[in-house]
């Protein structure tokens, strides 16, 4: 059966050692069958594993695929627009955010619904 993350990160938090003791663990690895698998000595992915040094980019998808794991990376422009709403919205007092929340409810609770077709 396979196992998800026990412990999902976003990226800005992500270690790169506990990304690669978590891989071997979900594949059920020693540190000497991943190192063998990706080419390495087991001294190295315990280096890695303790954050002593960090894999290339290259070689940490090679580990990630040894574990049967794929990374996934994606960049998106930042929008400027939901920003702003944000900063917004942190600047009003608790009771102008709750103004707005019943404001909105209202609003949600006057919609018409639509019809969904089949």
């Amino acid at each position: 059966m396979a196992m998800d993350c026990s412990d999902p990160q976003t990226l800005s938090r992500l270690r790169t050692g506990w990304l690669v003791r978590e891989a071997r663990t979900i594949a059920g690895l020693t540190q000497a069958q991943l190192a063998a698998a990706v080419g390495t000595k087991q001294s190295v992915i315990s280096r890695w594993e303790r954050g002593l040094d960090e894999p290339r980019i290259g070689t940490l998808a090679r580990l990630l695929g040894a574990c049967g794991l794929e990374g996934d990376l994606a960049f998106r422009r930042i929008d400027d627009v939901d920003l702003a709403q944000v900063r917004g919205t942190m600047r009003l007092s608790p009771s102008e955010r709750l103004e707005q929340v019943e404001q909105l409810s209202e609003l949600i609770a006057t919609a018409r619904p639509v019809p969904v077709r089949g």
